[in-house]
């Protein structure tokens, strides 16, 4: 009986923990802590391209879908614009050529509003800015997400806070002489979802969608 409650209390903080956004959900976890590391043994250079984000840049060959040899891949699943920004000089200490940003999504399933994210945001922007003046910065829109898929219960009846972020972010961009790319129309559905075909559950991409989302940003990168 002693056993059988431990597994219960286990099982039910682990859902809370799923469920509410609290700081516990923000804490840098053991994957990104080895990335953190290992990237700090990867030096950024001048000419490099850099995708910085989570686990949706984390998931993709750079290297193989844009057909470029100077791209860093600085993707970490579950991270967030604060988990960005507090590694933020591993990537502008090399003062690359282009960052890529795509962050925003896990944010919004800890809870935050569109208005808080986007303050963090700009918070990060200036710091690319201020450590890196000579960095073309693209920012990404967040993508659509899917919740048919019944994947992620922290995302359900999140879509409008996507979009409001987007729009918040898309107004941001020229302030900090950054472009923005817009993913949607490459990567949603008439519905405004991510399409089923480019997703198997309702967030992360399969080959076909990072396939379509490198062919939209391949202009870009050649810019």
């Amino acid at each position: 009986m002693t056993m059988f409650k431990s597994v219960l209390k286990y099982i039910l903080l682990a859902g809370l923990l799923n469920t509410m956004p609290s700081a516990y959900a923000e804490q840098r976890n053991e994957y990104w802590r080895q990335k953190v590391s290992l990237f700090e043994l990867l030096p950024i250079s001048s000419e490099d391209i850099v995708m910085l984000g989570n686990s949706i840049t984390d998931g993709g060959e750079w290297t193989e879908l844009l057909g470029r040899d100077n791209i860093k891949n600085r993707g970490i699943s579950a991270d967030v614009i604060s988990g960005v920004e507090e590694r933020l000089d591993q990537v502008t200490g090399g003062h690359p050529d282009k960052i890529f940003l795509l962050i925003g999504i896990n944010d919004i399933s800890h809870g935050h509003s569109a208005a808080e994210l986007a303050r963090r945001y700009e918070r990060l922007l200036k710091r690319i800015v201020a450590d890196s003046p000579n960095t073309k910065i693209y920012i990404q829109s967040v993508m659509p997400i899917n919740n048919s898929f019944g994947r992620y219960r922290n995302l359900a009846g999140k879509e409008k806070v996507v979009t409001q972020l987007n729009t918040l972010l898309k107004e941001l961009a020229p302030t900090y002489n950054a472009v923005w790319i817009d993913l949607w129309p490459a990567l949603a559905d008439s519905n405004g979802r991510l399409r089923k075909d480019f997703t198997n559950d309702g967030l992360h991409l399969t080959g076909k969608g990072y396939k379509a989302w490198a062919e939209t940003i391949l202009p870009f990168i050649d810019q």
